[in-house]
């Protein structure tokens, strides 16, 4: 059920992503042109709207019978406005692989990519090439053999060119980038060389996780003693739980600037962000579980003569512990939640200024493997501490007869494979059976009173 509650969106996705006949409300173009009257520009991967797109493609054959007119004319262009043209031929290059990233601007490269196109020596296979397009590859050649078959920037044509007429394919919305798109951009992002004073894909994920945990540990070390005192003690609870109460309420957001005033523009705002938005939350959940406590075993070692001190030492603290161990899960995974408005206070950081930056360019194939990297990030971290609990808790409720999970057999073989290695016995299995779980106490759930 875990696999199909993943696969269900995923599909979904998949669905609205490579279906042409349920949602695709935009083309994306891989052949762009541009108008002299109008000041937008488009590139190859731009998405303009289905209603557009017809209206954009007869705009521009429009424009390109105006060129002719001129040029029947005897009007003439500059030699840079026509490389300027020939170059609309670049992103195909790059698409088929005729061309590398360092050789879209090379034009000498590309004057001979349009003898090839034109005398058919080429084909494009992405995109094919409508024969409207062909026929315009055929013109322009026409005019740049007359003037010299190999490129001479001395003896550039300057008869004026005209455009390919604008080609794509029904797409998604830019904000909705398709699976295949987010995968291989993420690997690449993984993978891309960046300048040495700019920070990797790993240095921003090292970045982000060092400000949730260090937010965190900061949290436990407040939050815990707080909330078994408050949980425990009426005085405590009485004088620190109706403001904690209140001020959980405040948005940690608001508190950004203040921050930054106290702890400079660094990581120090953005930790104390994370401990402000998880730290009042933590210390009633902890309150709730410790007064939620077996009754009983206070009883009894108030029976056996214990003491306030030795109630909170040695029956409070331990009988919580399972439960506790759990709150702190779940509020690990809340921390995680500020991680994006932290980062983005004083100076941006971590993969938070990625998605900030790639966003406001609406980069959303650079976005959303980020994003899920993030989700990936909480939910592995949760499930590895989910399993710990049955080793750390066999005692507690519902762990009894539960097998250690995958995470847990393989942590637990490969010390007893290097102890056997070292004696030449290799284990050819893992029983875990080896210490029964303990018996499962009788217990009841009541009020808290000491």
């Amino acid at each position: 059920m875990t696999f199909l509650s993943f696969f269900l969106p995923v599909a979904i996705w998949c669905l609205v992503s490579y279906c042409p006949f349920i949602w695709h409300p935009d083309i994306k173009l891989q052949i762009a042109a541009n108008r002299e009257e109008v000041n937008t520009t488009f590139v190859a991967g731009d998405r303009v709207s289905r209603d557009f797109y017809p209206e954009f493609q007869e705009a521009v054959r429009t424009e390109n019978q105006t060129v002719r007119d001129r040029r029947n004319k005897g009007e003439t262009y500059s030699s840079r406005q026509n490389k300027k043209l020939l170059r609309q031929i670049a992103p195909i290059a790059m698409a088929n692989g005729w061309l590398t990233a360092e050789e879209e601007k090379d034009d000498a490269a590309i004057y001979e990519i349009w003898r090839e196109i034109a005398t058919g020596e080429k084909v494009s296979a992405h995109p094919p090439l409508s024969e409207e397009n062909l026929e315009i590859a055929r013109e322009n050649w026409e005019i740049m053999s007359a003037v010299s078959v190999a490129y001479d920037s001395a003896k550039y044509p300057e008869t004026p060119f005209v455009q390919m007429i604008p080609q794509g394919v029904a797409s998604n919305p830019d904000y909705l980038p398709t699976p295949h798109e987010v995968v291989l951009m993420g690997i690449k992002e993984f993978q891309r060389e960046v300048d040495p004073n700019q920070p990797s894909m790993t240095d921003r994920l090292t970045h982000s996780v060092k400000i949730v945990f260090g937010g965190f540990l900061i949290c436990c070390l407040i939050g815990i003693p707080l909330g078994v005192l408050c949980g425990t003690f009426q005085v405590f609870s009485k004088l620190f739980e109706p403001f904690i109460d209140f001020f959980r309420y405040m948005p940690a957001p608001a508190f950004s600037s203040l921050l930054v005033a106290l702890f400079a523009a660094n990581d120090a705002p953005k930790v104390a962000l994370v401990v402000v938005g998880t730290l009042f939350q933590m210390i009633l959940v902890i309150s709730k579980s410790t007064r939620l406590m077996d009754v009983s075993l206070l009883e009894a070692a108030q029976t056996l003569g214990a003491n306030q001190r030795q109630l909170v030492s040695r029956v409070v603290i331990p009988g919580i512990m399972p439960n506790l161990y759990n709150d702190l899960r779940i509020l690990l995974g809340w921390a995680w939640t500020w991680l994006v408005i932290a980062e983005l206070i004083g100076v941006k950081s971590g993969l938070t200024e990625l998605i900030e930056t790639q966003g406001r360019w609406r980069n959303f194939d650079r976005v959303f493997p980020v994003i899920i990297l993030i989700g990936l990030m909480g939910f592995c971290t949760d499930q590895i501490l989910a399993q710990f609990h049955r080793v750390i808790f066999p005692y507690a409720e519902g762990n009894q007869n539960r097998k250690p999970g995958l995470v847990i057999r393989v942590l637990a073989w490969f010390p007893k494979w290097l102890g056997t290695m070292a004696t030449g016995r290799l284990p050819l299995e893992y029983s875990t059976n080896e210490a029964g779980p303990m018996p499962k106490p009788k217990s009841r759930t009541g009020k808290l009173s000491v």
